[in-house]
């Protein structure tokens, strides 16, 4: 039975990122066909090794682009019914691998499950999801005991986020009150 990969990467699954997604195998000799779930599908080229769920660690040893995917190749994953046991498997590196994003942008795992407040200090409730309808993300937020609010991701609107305090600070505009 396989390892899971929580016992053999001896991290919590809140440190570790889900880039991408194995979606059958490539060719005879063992490559995976990736759907990447990331904003740097280039990652894949850089990185030595990768976490994959109910498998653990694998070591890359190449990553090339294929149409709308990524062809990668393990490390001890040879023949084609290998690389089949892999397909629907994710793919996930640890936080620390993730690509540094510049100043006030944030990833959305990062924005999931933030405390925000008013400028005021008043609570309005936690973010449980990022839309991206369009121009702007917009932020659902679970109040208690009143319906979702809809914060749109703009700096009208968002005035402070702090990452390692969980919280995040808004100036409400009238129509949201």
């Amino acid at each position: 039975m396989a390892k899971s990969l929580l016992s053999v990467a001896n991290m919590p699954e809140k440190d570790l990122i889900t880039i991408g997604k194995i979606v059958a195998p490539h060719g005879v000799r063992g490559d995976v066909r990736i759907f990447p779930l990331t904003d740097f599908p280039d990652r894949f080229h850089d990185l030595k090794a990768v976490f994959v769920d109910d498998v653990g660690q694998l070591q890359l040893e190449s990553a090339r682009p294929h149409k709308k995917f990524i062809l990668l190749k393990f490390a001890g994953i040879d023949t084609m019914d290998d690389a089949a046991r892999l397909s629907g498997k994710l793919i996930k590196i640890g936080r620390k691998d993730a690509v540094k994003l510049p100043e006030g942008q944030y990833y959305v795992f990062d924005i999931i499950g933030l405390n925000v407040f008013t400028e005021d200090g008043e609570p309005l409730g936690v973010i449980t999801d990022v839309l991206q309808p369009g121009s702007n993300d917009v932020y659902v937020v679970e109040q208690p005991d009143k319906r979702e609010l809809l914060l749109p991701a703009i700096k009208d609107v968002v005035k402070k986020i702090d990452i390692a305090g969980k919280q995040m600070v808004v100036k409400l505009q009238e129509e949201m009150d």
